[in-house]
């Protein structure tokens, strides 16, 4: 009952399986077909593009071996084209060196010819110098019979000649150039000098070695000897000076050759005299007491040079050094007056030239240094400045101008000679030194000895105090044209072997006289 209740829906299922399954393997046979199409389509493509690859790569390739047979065409013809010209400029290069061997080949064809024709000259003048040879001393020997003289009488004879027209021409020479030299020269160093002398204002000398302390009664000279002298003993043992107690009215001398030590002696008395407390233990006192007033002086004295110079960044020790030259005198000058002196002309003369007046002034302001301790230290006041200059970091042109300023080594700077010629002009000029007599004298005599020591001269004369030496010579030895070489030769030697200030004017008189007598 069930199964023919059921048999219907059976069959109907079955039959939509059927149907199902009719259906599926419909479907798959579609797609097998659609697929078997579309592979067939996209096999038909791949062809196609494989096709038109095949045919683009040939193309690609013929293109690529065309453009690589013009490349290889192209760089061949580039190399054979330098190939070319480099056989071209080897065979150029060839053709020069075969050129140059054969100019070579034709100069040295050329040096051989003129080496042998220059052997044949010189064996012809070998042989005509054998003739001149023979001819010359035959000449010689009919001049010697014809003269007289033999050769080296006659050789004698011209170099005499020879020797009077040189002396006549280097005269003459030495005339013009000194004339053209002192025209130009002379005019612009008076110029120059005159101008620094003018503007240079300075004390005559009044230095002494003594200084007079006044008193205000006598009764003040017997409390400055004291009791049995022990003032005066205690006053001369501590300050190194000589006390000169006399019959002067109201007045002591006080006596020494140093003056800080006169000084300070002095400054000693007058501040005695002045507290009226006179006895050694007090007299020790008031000279410690005067000799700080004097080394603050003395720095004083410096710094204010320094000042009045114009100088700048001198060390404190050469500013005392400065100082220390106010009470230092030389000829009776002193020298910090002529230190300042000195180096105002040098500055001027500086200005003048166009040269470092800063320099110059410096050099000039340190020239003596030295002498401020050359009683004090072994050495001349030229070594001990040069020391302390050196010393105290001072520049070498200013160095060496202090070592050149008396001619002891060569002058190799403007600065050094402006400052020797500064020099000689302040120790020079009128009342800026007083001299000693006997070396004033033995100076003249010296002058006087070293202008007759030369063959001709027949007596000399110092005059106008030793600025001018008057020479007489013999006219039958010194020709005229031989004075201007005797006046200069004695100029050098005096300048060689005396010292002076100044300059001395070398004069050489000549005189011829004839005379006779009516009778």
């Amino acid at each position: 009952m069930f199964l023919k209740e059921a048999l219907p829906y059976i069959l109907i299922a079955v039959a939509a399986v059927v149907f199902g399954v009719i259906g599926f393997i419909a479907g798959q046979i579609h797609r097998k077909k659609y697929a078997e199409k579309v592979i067939g389509d996209a096999t038909e493509e791949a062809k196609r593009i494989v096709s038109n690859a095949l045919t683009t790569a040939e193309t690609k390739k013929r293109e690529a071996i065309l453009e690589a047979k013009d490349e290889i065409h192209r760089e061949r013809t580039e190399y054979e084209k330098e190939i070319k010209e480099r056989r071209s400029e080897v065979q150029r290069q060839e053709r020069r060196i075969n050129q140059k061997e054969e100019a070579l080949d034709k100069r040295t064809d050329a040096l051989e010819k003129k080496e042998e024709a220059l052997q044949k000259k010189i064996k012809d003048a070998d042989h005509r110098l054998d003739e001149v040879e023979a001819l010359k001393k035959s000449q010689f020997e009919m001049l010697e019979k014809i003269s007289g003289y033999t050769k080296d009488e006659a050789k004698a004879y011209l170099l005499n000649s020879l020797e009077g027209e040189l002396d006549h021409e280097k005269a003459l020479k030495i005339l013009e150039y000194e004339k053209r030299t002192k025209e130009e020269s002379d005019q612009l160093a008076k110029e120059i000098i005159v101008t620094a002398i003018q503007r240079c204002a300075a004390e005559h000398t009044a230095e002494a070695t003594v200084s007079v302390v006044d008193l205000p009664n006598d009764e003040m000279k017997g409390r400055i000897i004291g009791r049995e002298g022990r003032n005066i003993r205690t006053l001369e043992s501590i300050t190194g000076v000589d006390l000169i107690i006399d019959d002067t009215p109201e007045a002591i001398t006080v006596s020494s050759f140093d003056p800080v030590r006169r000084e300070v002696a002095r400054l000693t008395i007058e501040k005695l005299i002045s507290d009226g407390r006179i006895h050694p233990s007090r007299i020790e006192e008031m000279y410690e007491k005067a000799k700080r007033e004097v080394d603050q002086s003395i720095k004083q004295a410096g710094e204010r040079a320094v000042i009045e110079a114009g100088v700048n960044g001198v060390n404190g020790e050469l500013v005392k050094l400065l100082g220390r030259l106010k009470y230092r005198t030389s000829y009776g000058q002193n020298v910090l007056n002529h230190s300042l002196e000195v180096s105002y002309l040098a500055g001027l003369m500086a200005a003048e030239i166009g040269a470092d007046v800063k320099t110059a002034k410096r050099a000039g302001l340190l020239h003596d240094i030295g002498k401020a301790v050359d009683h004090e230290m072994e050495g001349t006041h030229i070594s001990l400045g040069v020391e302390f200059a050196r010393k105290y970091k001072e520049k070498e042109d200013v160095i060496h101008a202090i070592e050149a300023h008396h001619g002891d080594v060569e002058a190799k700077t403007v600065v050094a000679v402006l400052v020797q010629a500064a020099d000689a002009i302040s120790a020079a000029r009128p009342g800026a030194r007083r001299e000693n007599l006997q070396n004033y004298i033995k100076r003249l005599e010296q002058l006087e000895e070293i202008s007759t020591s030369f063959n001709g001269v027949e007596r000399s004369f110092a005059i106008q105090a030793g600025r001018e030496v008057r020479i007489m010579v013999k006219p039958e030895v010194i020709t005229d044209d031989k004075m201007a070489i005797l006046a200069r030769d004695i100029a050098k030697k005096i300048e060689e072997e005396l010292d002076y200030p100044g300059q001395i004017k070398v004069h050489i008189i000549r005189e011829s006289r004839a005379f006779d007598f009516a009778k």
